[in-house]
């Protein structure tokens, strides 16, 4: 059965690679752009997947917008986690259906927006952010697109503490995130996970270095995510001249339990 537009759904106008954008279709409204007006009436009960014509003749593609789409789409108050980040983290720490996750810092919301997508309706997460532009706009980023019957969110400091216990996962992305080690252990059940992502070697290895020391904390690694996209034209198939290479190292840890056999 094909899924079809409805009034107050979002979709993914897609143009090309460069020109493509998601919005919220509204019955009598349209969309605008120097390509052409497209009228949401013409395509409100029609199946995604569609071919539209602007009122100037161009051809966009109508869909259902995925998760990539839409956290890339999102305002960016912050350096956003990209999607080849956000798909290691959740196969990494085994994020899920039911999950219970504490993040920091909010951001932009693109990695909640993430979070809340994969723990679905039986789980939650919790997010922190200490600056209030940074809560304000994160804010009504979720309100658009998540569920935010999944979400928590506060604005402060998570280095004052984590309200939670027994979590699933403890997702760090802040400045500084070997003050936050201990604190996450607390908050997470045994053998689960804590990720913290990082745009430079050296908060890494202050990062490593406070959880070795600490003795509460299995299997460190760090890892590097890169994207490349690969041209697929007859004769001439060739890597794109651009890629998504370096976003963030991503440091991966296991709680050990306060005791031992």
């Amino acid at each position: 059965m094909q899924e079809l537009i409805q009034d107050g759904c979002t979709v993914y106008i897609f143009l090309d690679a460069k020109r493509n954008w998601i919005r919220k279709v509204k019955a009598g409204d349209s969309f605008h752009s120097n390509k052409g007006i497209i009228s949401f009436d013409d395509i409100i009960g029609r199946p995604y997947g569609i071919k539209v014509t602007s009122h100037s003749g161009v051809i966009f593609q109508i869909h259902r917008p995925s998760l990539a789409d839409t956290q890339i789409s999102l305002g960016r108050n912050t350096q956003i986690i990209y999607p080849k980040d956000a798909g290691t983290i959740l196969v990494e720490t085994g994020i899920g259906a039911g999950s219970r996750v504490a993040e920091s810092g909010t951001g932009s919301g693109a990695l909640t927006y993430v979070l809340a997508n994969a723990v679905g309706p039986t789980g939650h997460v919790y997010t922190y952010e200490i600056r209030e532009d940074m809560y304000e706009a994160a804010k009504k980023n979720l309100e658009r697109y998540a569920s935010m019957d999944r979400v928590t969110m506060y604005r402060r400091d998570i280095l004052e503490g984590i309200n939670e216990t027994e979590l699933d996962a403890v997702i760090l992305d802040l400045a500084t995130p070997w003050e936050v080690v201990d604190i996450a252990h607390r908050a997470l059940k045994p053998s689960h996970f804590i990720a913290s992502c990082s745009p430079t070697i050296e908060q890494v290895m202050k990062t490593c270095k406070a959880m070795s020391e600490s003795g509460k904390w299995g299997m460190i690694k760090t890892l590097e995510v890169f994207q490349r996209e690969i041209m697929v034209r007859e004769n001439k198939t060739r890597p794109t001249t651009w890629m998504v290479a370096h976003t963030c190292f991503l440091t991966f840890a296991r709680s050990l339990a306060e005791t031992s056999a």
